[in-house]
């Protein structure tokens, strides 16, 4: 049974230093880190390798973006663990406009062996696809609870032998599986870049997943020799009438099915609203 759940946002981005950047994989919206971002995934990494055995991680979980896996890659390498991709952690992306087609969906995890070695396609399945027509405030909220009562049942049932395991991901989502976990959807919190939040089991709620959990750091950045850089809350989004401001979507993908979305785990009975417009 899972003990404890590492929490670490992805490093400073490229394209937040450089208007003219390639993403690898050539996905829009799919950044590498800057070199600024490659330190800092490295600093957190000595940091996870300093721990106490009992409390280094023993699975690594990463959003398929290649800035997360990026700044998965060296806490792997340091800790001789495999990468595993997961969707769910995917990032979380505004509503789409009407008529601009969806938002991109990352690489497959086979093709995105061919960047990072340490990933293991045949270990781990993605449990949970988010929307490419994205996701409302109280969407991502209700996603991150979705797939959270999907993702650590399954990784205990597949992988019993894992008591910290750790989780790459980016600020909105962190921010919502930390609520989540907690239980309290009006946490305060802002999350900076290779900031890690730490989560344990509360005493005699082994059965609980929304609201099970302790934090003993939220979004720390004590580990970096900077401190955590580009804090992001959802206090800084923009709002309209009382709604996230809508964003455009990749018109490129306006003839594509938005499918698979919600757990991919068979017998489960959680699922996503998804709305009917595009």
């Amino acid at each position: 049974m899972i003990e404890k759940i590492y929490i670490v946002r992805h490093g400073f981005r490229l394209n937040w230093v450089n208007t003219n950047w390639t993403s690898p994989t050539g996905l829009p919206r799919d950044p590498p880190l800057a070199a600024h971002g490659e330190a800092e995934a490295k600093e957190f990494a000595q940091h996870i390798l300093s721990l106490p055995e009992e409390e280094k991680p023993t699975a690594i979980f990463s959003s398929p973006y290649y800035r997360c896996l990026q700044t998965s890659q060296p806490a792997a390498q340091a800790l001789k663990l495999p990468l595993y991709v997961e969707h769910g952690l995917s990032e979380w992306y505004s509503p789409v406009a009407l008529g601009t087609g969806l938002h991109p969906r990352p690489a497959s995890t086979s093709s995105l062996k061919r960047w990072f070695q340490e990933i293991d396609p045949a270990g781990w399945s993605t449990t949970w696809y988010p929307s490419r027509r994205g996701e409302g405030v109280e969407e991502i909220h209700d996603r991150a609870d979705g797939y959270l009562s999907v993702f650590i049942p399954h990784v205990e049932r597949v992988y019993p032998q894992h008591k910290v395991i750790m989780l790459v991901s980016h600020a909105g989502p962190i921010i919502a599986f930390a609520r989540s976990l907690v239980g309290d959807r009006n946490l305060p919190i802002r999350v900076g870049c290779c900031s890690l939040t730490e989560f344990v089991r509360k005493q005699g709620e082994d059965w609980k997943v929304i609201g099970g959990w302790e934090a003993k750091k939220l979004a720390d950045g004590a580990h970096l020799k900077n401190g955590a850089s580009r804090e992001w809350g959802f206090e800084d989004i923009e709002i309209a009438n009382g709604k996230v401001v809508e964003d455009k979507g990749e018109a490129n993908f306006s003839g594509e099915e938005d499918q698979p979305v919600g757990s991919q785990v068979p017998d489960t009975l959680v699922s996503i609203s998804i709305p009917t417009r595009m």
